[in-house]
């Protein structure tokens, strides 16, 4: 059983997107401020064995949240994919097997909805995780974050390593990379639509066919999620974390349309992949065993993330 009030807490990647809010819920949650430790790359390179070493025993951690990821849209994961696959592959074998070595009490790691096999029955099942090949844009993260569910497993049996395995949709909200080349749909859509408002432009054009659907995730409630599983979630198996909610790529670029105001013309880009043509979770599991739901309507988030990158695109 975990201390609220006396274990030290890793959070790999608290400095990212996801990470930020996950401090937050920590503190919100009870963890004081002094017992959570976040660092950037430039102090710890999780990819490199010796700075794994150097950050357990200067932190001397009892709990792990591993955030930490090389990750981008599919645009990005074309480009980089043995990058992608490297980087995350490397960065949870050295802090599991370390969190081995250092008896760590509880190892958080974050999945990837992507990592389920790229034909799925909607709503995807913890039980459907390893039925089939992942779509093949993302394949190489996406088996290089699914591959340490076997690692936890692994540990699980022979060393009785105490791990738990989460399952994340799609996130968005303010702070979210709008980077262009290695944004996800929402940040991407919400700037091309800013920007084409701001250069006057008649049309956007956008990848894909619209057909394929996906589901969505405000990264507050996905902190909320994984702190409560951080502290009362107990097992192995892996547990989705999302809304449920499913919506096409159409019409989530009809609602920022709306919401963005533009008033040009959508150009579907056609020659460009969809990514995995649907993705919803079940989110039984999280609603059982956490008592969890999700707190901001979609349409609410979705316009506060708008909203936060209009303010930051006039300081760009």
């Amino acid at each position: 059983m975990l201390d609220i009030h006396k274990e030290r807490i890793l959070v790999t990647g608290g400095l990212g997107f996801l990470g930020k809010y996950v401090v937050e819920e920590l503190k919100l949650f009870g963890v004081d401020t002094s017992n959570i430790f976040v660092f950037g790359k430039s102090k710890f390179d999780l990819t490199k064995e010796e700075d794994v070493i150097d950050i357990y025993k200067l932190v001397q951690p009892t709990v792990v949240i591993h955030l930490a990821a090389e990750v981008g849209g599919i645009g990005a994961n074309q480009k980089n994919p043995g990058k992608y696959f490297h980087s995350n592959m490397i960065m949870g074998l050295h802090l599991v097997e370390h969190a081995r070595i250092n008896n760590i009490k509880k190892f958080v790691q974050i999945g990837t909805a992507c990592a389920y096999p790229k034909i799925t029955p909607i709503p995807f099942k913890e039980e459907d995780f390893w039925k089939g090949y992942p779509e093949e844009t993302n394949a190489p993260y996406a088996i290089a974050k699914k591959s340490m569910l076997t690692m936890i497993q692994a540990y699980n049996q022979q060393y009785n390593f105490n791990g738990i395995y989460l399952i994340p949709v799609n996130l968005y909200g303010p702070g979210d990379s709008f980077d262009l080349d290695s944004g996800h749909a929402i940040p991407s859509l919400i700037r091309k639509f800013c920007a084409a408002i701001k250069n006057g432009s008649p049309k956007i054009d956008i990848w894909g066919t619209g057909t394929a659907s996906r589901e969505f995730l405000h990264a507050a409630d996905a902190a909320r999620a994984i702190v409560l599983a951080t502290f009362k979630y107990k097992g192995n198996k892996p547990i989705n974390i999302g809304s449920g909610d499913e919506i096409t790529i159409r019409e989530l670029v009809d609602k920022l349309q709306k919401i963005t105001g533009f008033d040009g013309e959508i150009e579907w880009n056609t020659h460009m992949p969809d990514g995995q043509p649907r993705r919803c979770l079940d989110v039984s599991k999280l609603e059982k065993l956490l008592d969890f739901k999700t707190n901001i309507p979609f349409d609410v988030g979705l316009k506060q993330t708008v909203d936060w990158w209009k303010e930051r695109e006039e300081i760009i």
